[in-house]
């Protein structure tokens, strides 16, 4: 099975809208809790896409 391939922007794209999502005074505690926990993945994935970018144009 093929992995699928990060997609940088989308990512940042759906953290901009979790910001947006938790700032709202209508957003309940659970939300709020689901969406840093979402939040936390993706940071972790954009930080390792970044190390891994360094490292190729380190390596050039």
């Amino acid at each position: 099975m093929e992995e699928e391939k990060f997609d940088y922007a989308a990512a940042m794209k759906e953290l901009e809208d979790i910001a947006q999502q938790v700032e709202k005074p209508e957003t309940g505690i659970e939300d709020i809790d689901r969406y840093m926990e979402r939040s936390k993945l993706l940071v972790e994935k954009c930080r390792g896409y970044l190390r891994d970018a360094s490292i190729k144009i380190e390596s050039l």
